[in-house]
């Protein structure tokens, strides 16, 4: 049997369409995709076939379109007995990986998302925060940098993506001073994301408190597979866990080069991209160019995985 890991994506890797190849090909996907605009009254399967690009990428509809469409990819391979051991996901792709592993349903992860969404938009004036991908330079040199900002210009490291590429976040004058300071000492670039906030960083920390009582209000069960956590980087299995780990997301880095290198260290055979893009498996390929990888976002990248699945080993 093949060890699997399971990869879901975060912010970034939506798109206009996303999903719709699949929801055409198979009724259980379409099932699924008809019951989240029932769950969240309105019509996100719509918004992510057709648009407009703008308000899919609302944080508010973005973090749902993602969840459904990766958890709609997992049903798939649910399906085909394709039972993975182990899972993570980049920010927002860690609540799809806590659906795929028992730990949360499906039902109240896609309004819970849609709610954290909403609470991160609300958490930071619009337009007021921004983040940037910082190429070229270690962990330690982007603190010394960031560290000689002046006080009122917030910036924190947001995600720790893959060897030479980590993320920052915050005020966007502490973005703006940021961004040429890392490149006078050394940065090969910094590019700005399509972002509409400083996720991950401490300017989150107004969502919190109202975050934790949507979460008091979910039922956590222990996972069935380990997913790794953005917040520390090692397995969880424990609901109790789960929960305090959520809550420290919000305004915590993305640790996902150490996650993933800790899951190849347990030993698998290949990383499995679920829902939309090829992101996190290029992050992997840059962590370990040995690793193979898959992207499943339509039948054609699905039925390539199952080959290489069902061949003998």
């Amino acid at each position: 049997m093949k060890r699997i890991a399971l990869l879901f994506p975060g912010q970034g890797s939506q798109a206009v369409g996303m999903g719709k190849a699949l929801y055409d090909e198979y009724p259980e996907v379409r099932k699924l995709f008809d019951k989240a605009d029932e769950l969240l009254g309105n019509e996100l399967t719509t918004l992510m076939f057709e648009g407009p690009k703008e308000k899919l990428t609302e944080t508010e509809n973005t973090q749902p379109a993602l969840l459904l469409t990766g958890v709609a990819v997992h049903q798939l391979l649910i399906n085909e007995n394709i039972q993975p051991v182990m899972a993570a996901g980049h920010s927002l792709g860690e609540y799809s990986a806590l659906v795929a592993s028992g730990a949360m349903s499906f039902e109240e992860a896609l309004p819970l998302v849609a709610t954290r969404g909403r609470l991160m938009e609300e958490a930071f004036p619009k337009g007021k925060g921004s983040m940037a991908a910082v190429l070229g330079m270690s962990r330690e040199a982007i603190e010394q940098a960031i560290e000689q900002l002046d006080e009122d210009e917030v910036v924190d490291i947001a995600n720790l993506n893959c060897p030479g590429q980590i993320v920052i976040s915050g005020s966007k004058e502490g973005i703006d001073a940021a961004a040429e300071l890392l490149k006078e000492n050394g940065a090969k670039r910094v590019m700005p994301l399509n972002v509409s906030g400083p996720f991950h960083s401490r300017l989150m920390k107004p969502a919190n408190e109202q975050f934790a009582k949507e979460l008091d209000q979910t039922t956590f069960r222990n996972a069935d597979i380990p997913v790794y956590a953005n917040v520390t980087a090692e397995p969880v299995t424990d609901k109790n866990m789960v929960k305090d780990l959520l809550i420290r997301q919000l305004y915590s880095p993305v640790r996902f080069e150490e996650s993933v290198r800790h899951m190849i260290n347990e030993g698998v055979d290949a990383f499995v991209e679920l829902g939309t893009g090829k992101v996190l498996s290029g992050l992997v390929r840059k962590i370990d160019r040995k690793t193979k990888t898959f992207a499943i976002q339509d039948p054609d990248s699905l039925n390539d995985f199952l080959t290489w699945y069902k061949e003998e080993s």
